[in-house]
């Protein structure tokens, strides 16, 4: 466990048994004030994949997000919380998800956005390839055939689009989208790595595990995906993000 996650408030219902069934995938949504949103994604995915885990890191948002959830896993076995002391940041949240995850016993663990930009009901998808594929990375795509984007502006599109083909180059990734949360990760390969050396704290960490799990010789596939426009809530994603982003692949590249 790192040093950060210990301070954190941990609600955990499973019983010992059920954390040492084999096969099981945990689902992972990272929330700050996604109150309009986390009920919704909690429900689609409960619908849609009701075999499947549930953990919440949540970064004491003001609006009450992981106070309901909280409430929530008390009666659920499926739903756990992870309640951090403030906002740390997406990068920050995800390794400590991962820490919990690695003191479980998890197959697979899936990463999506709880604003419902990412479809719940892609989860299963996720695994199945995984598991049939036998692939380590199954990376939600919105830049492969069948892939897309409803609600952006044209100008954030673009972006988004070349952000992406610069990381992909600068990276040597085999994969066109390189920035996207929407993930499924195979456990085994999480444990072989050394958390404390992901460093960054903000999105670029989505593309500072993807490299470094690469270059471990991880193999990675794209699943087409439809990013939605949240409908709810405030984006948490800022100008500094998208800059910092560059700084980022351009420090994963030197190293």
């Amino acid at each position: 466990m790192s040093g950060s996650q210990r301070q954190f408030d941990s609600i955990d219902r499973s019983s010992a048994n059920e954390r040492t069934s084999e096969g099981r995938a945990l689902v992972v949504l990272c929330t700050y004030n996604e109150m309009t949103n986390l009920p919704r994604a909690i429900a689609l995915l409960q619908s849609v994949a009701p075999e499947c885990d549930v953990l919440v890191v949540d970064d004491n948002s003001p609006d009450g997000t992981g106070k309901w959830a909280a409430i929530e896993a008390g009666v659920s076995n499926r739903l756990h919380v992870l309640g951090r002391a403030k906002k740390l940041g997406l990068g920050s949240a995800l390794r400590d998800a991962i820490g919990w995850c690695l003191e479980r016993d998890y197959e697979f663990l899936v990463n999506l956005d709880a604003d419902l930009s990412h479809d719940p009901a892609k989860v299963p998808k996720f695994i199945e390839m995984a598991r049939a594929e036998n692939v380590d990375v199954v990376i939600g795509s919105r830049y492969v055939e069948g892939g897309g984007t409803e609600g952006l502006s044209l100008f954030r599109s673009l972006l988004s689009r070349g952000l992406n083909r610069y990381a992909a180059r600068m990276l040597s990734l085999p994969v066109r989208d390189c920035s996207g949360s929407y993930r499924c990760y195979r456990v085994a390969n999480l444990r072989e790595l050394d958390l404390d050396r992901l460093t960054c704290d903000g999105y670029g960490f989505l593309e500072e595990i993807l490299v470094t799990l690469y270059r471990e010789e991880a193999t990675l596939r794209e699943i087409p995906i439809t990013y939605h426009v949240r409908q709810g809530g405030q984006s948490k994603l800022s100008w500094s993000d998208a800059t910092g982003a560059i700084s980022v692949i351009y420090k994963l590249r030197r190293r």
